[in-house]
């Protein structure tokens, strides 16, 4: 069975550095565009790029596990072989980290590896794996 996709706009400053962070450093593949949008393929999702006069709004933080974690934010829930390639590539490119790959909830059910990021105009993105991905909405017993 085919899962669903989700669709996501959100604001941005400036189209071109959005092309660079989400097609050159994240490798999502660009779709259809205009003078005042884009569409990002996020791994099979559609994320829209809308050029805003105002910017993003800043995230709010919440503590989580010690982290202090922006909402809002989106993401992936990748591999672990992937997130560590990702991780990497963040790095090389000089990524604005909000937090720093590393894992969160260690010795639980939740235990993940997570990293958070800012692209150019100020919006949240998380990454995170799971060595066993039948543990993501696990609960400790």
């Amino acid at each position: 069975m085919r899962r669903s996709r989700f669709h996501l706009a959100f604001p941005v400053h400036d189209l071109q550095a959005a092309r660079t962070f989400y097609g050159d450093i994240l490798g999502c593949p660009e779709g259809r565009s205009a003078d005042t949008w884009v569409d990002f393929d996020l791994d099979g999702h559609q994320i829209v790029a809308h050029l805003a006069k105002d910017p993003a709004r800043p995230p709010t933080h919440k503590v989580v596990d010690g982290d202090d974690v922006p909402v809002p934010h989106f993401g992936l829930i990748l591999t672990v072989r992937r997130w560590r390639l990702l991780a990497d590539r963040l790095v090389e490119a000089g990524a604005a980290f909000v937090i720093e790959p590393h894992v969160r909830f260690a010795g639980t059910a939740g235990e993940q590896h997570t990293m958070f990021v800012l692209d150019p105009s100020g919006n949240a993105l998380e990454f995170k794996a799971f060595a066993d991905e039948t543990r993501i909405f696990a609960t400790d017993d």
